[in-house]
C-alpha cells in the first residue's frame, strides 16, 4: 500500500533586503545636506536671520548662565570633543584587531572615518564661512565654521559604533544604553556648540546631515562588500551544528523490520 505523498510547505518568504531602505535615506540625506550646502554658499538671507537671532538668544542665556556656560564647555572640550571621539573609535579598532575575522572590519572604520574628517575640512576650506563674533564671548574657536566638526564627528563615531554594536547582537540592555548616550551625546554636542557662540545652528544641522550621510553610506559599502565576517552569525549563537548524514540509532528492542 502506498502512502499519499504530502504536499511541501511553502518556502519561508525570503528576508527583505534593507538595500531599498539604505538607497532612500542616502537620498533623503545627501538632498538635505546638499540643499543646505547650496543656501549656505549662496548666503540666502532668510537663514542667516534665522542662523543670527538663535545665535544671539543663546548667547544672552551663556553670558548669564555661567554655571551652564562652565558644563557646556567641560563636555564639549573634553567628552564630545572630536579627539576623544576618535580615541573610542581607536579602542574599537584595536578590539576589533584580536579577531582575525574582524580586522577588515576595524580598516574599514578608521578608512571611513578619515574619509570624513577630509570631507569635513573640506567643506570647510571651500566655504570659509565666519563664525560668530560677539563683543563678550563665552568661548573661541578658530577656521571655517560650516559644517561643525563635533557635530559631524560625533555622528560619525557613535552611529558607525551602534550599528557594529547591532550587527554583533549585543544584549539589549547594553544596546538600549548604548543608543540613549549615543543620541544626548550627538545632540548635546550640538547645542553646546550653538550655546557657546562658537557656531551658527546650520552649522550644527550641516555636520548632523553630512555625519548621518556617511553612516548610511559606509553602512551600505560594509554590506556589500563584507556581507558577514566569519563567525559573526555563529557568535551569537554559538555556532550551529551541520546536521548528520548517518541514520539516527534506534532505540528499541525490537529487530529492525524489513521494508516491503
Amino acid at each position: 500500500m502506498r502512502t499519499p505523498h504530502a504536499p511541501a510547505p511553502p518556502a519561508p518568504p525570503a528576508p527583505r533586503a534593507p538595500a531599498r531602505s539604505a538607497v532612500a535615506a542616502a537620498a533623503l540625506l545627501g538632498a538635505a545636506s546638499a540643499l543646505l550646502l547650496a543656501l549656505v554658499a549662496a548666503k540666502w538671507r532668510p537663514l542667516l536671520d534665522l542662523d543670527g537671532g538663535i545665535s544671539r538668544t543663546t548667547h544672552r542665556w551663556a553670558v548669564a548662565e555661567d554655571g551652564l556656560t562652565q558644563a557646556a564647555r567641560i563636555l564639549t572640550d573634553w567628552v564630545w570633543d572630536p579627539w576623544t571621539m576618535r580615541l573610542l573609535c581607536a579602542v574599537t579598532v584595536v578590539l576589533l584587531l584580536r579577531r582575525p575575522a574582524a580586522r577588515w572590519t576595524a580598516g574599514w572604520l578608521v578608512v571611513v572615518v578619515a574619509l570624513a574628517t577630509a570631507v569635513q575640512q573640506g567643506l570647510k576650506a571651500a566655504l570659509g564661512r565666519e563664525r560668530p563674533v560677539y563683543p563678550d564671548p563665552v568661548d573661541t574657536a578658530h577656521y571655517a565654521a560650516f559644517p561643525s566638526g563635533h557635530a559631524m564627528t560625533a555622528t560619525v563615531v557613535l552611529g558607525l559604533l551602534l550599528w557594529l554594536l547591532h550587527r554583533h547582537g549585543v544584549g539589549r540592555v547594553l544596546w538600549r544604553t548604548a543608543l540613549v548616550v549615543a543620541v544626548i551625546s550627538v545632540a548635546g554636542v550640538g547645542l553646546t556648540r550653538v550655546w557657546l557662540g562658537v557656531h551658527w545652528p546650520t552649522d550644527v544641522l550641516g555636520g548632523w546631515l553630512f555625519g548621518a550621510l556617511t553612516v548610511v553610506a559606509a553602512v551600505a559599502v560594509h554590506r556589500r562588500l563584507r556581507p558577514a565576517d566569519a563567525g559573526t552569525a555563529q557568535g551569537r549563537s554559538g555556532g550551529t551544528r551541520p546536521p548528520s548524514s548517518s541514520p539516527a540509532p534506534s532505540t528499541s528492542d525490537d529487530p529492525p523490520r524489513r521494508p516491503r
